[in-house]
């Protein structure tokens, strides 16, 4: 079951993780926050962008979000599991073969060059 949305949890607090240049264009790292592994992933497109997701995959039961292949489906930004390929929306979490399987999106933010997820 996924874990409560940081957004809903009144004790999520702002986090520095690492700067922006520690996470290479296209691909994800993860961060312990407060007892969570949580997945930062940085996308170069257009414009760039920063999501963060539990890097933990109910499906396969292992902390491996973070090293997934990312992509887009249709309009949706999603990132592969590396187990079983399942695929899982950056901007909500959601998992798009088996939604009971979805996991939290947190809020991300970059400030001089520091990223930083609110968990």
């Amino acid at each position: 079951m996924p874990a409560e949305p940081a957004e809903k949890n009144a004790e999520a607090t702002w986090h520095a993780v690492c700067s922006i240049d520690d996470i290479v264009p296209n691909t994800g790292i993860c961060a312990l926050l407060r007892e969570r592994h949580v997945a930062v992933f940085r996308l170069l497109g257009d414009a760039e962008q920063v999501f963060a997701i539990d890097n933990f995959d109910p499906n396969s039961q292992a902390s491996v979000l973070s090293r997934g292949l990312v992509g887009n489906l249709g309009n949706r930004i999603m990132v592969a599991s590396p187990i079983y390929k399942h695929h899982f929306d950056l901007e909500t979490g959601e998992c798009l073969e088996a939604p009971r399987n979805s996991v939290s999106a947190y809020q991300v933010r970059v400030e001089n060059r520091t990223v930083w997820v609110k968990a």
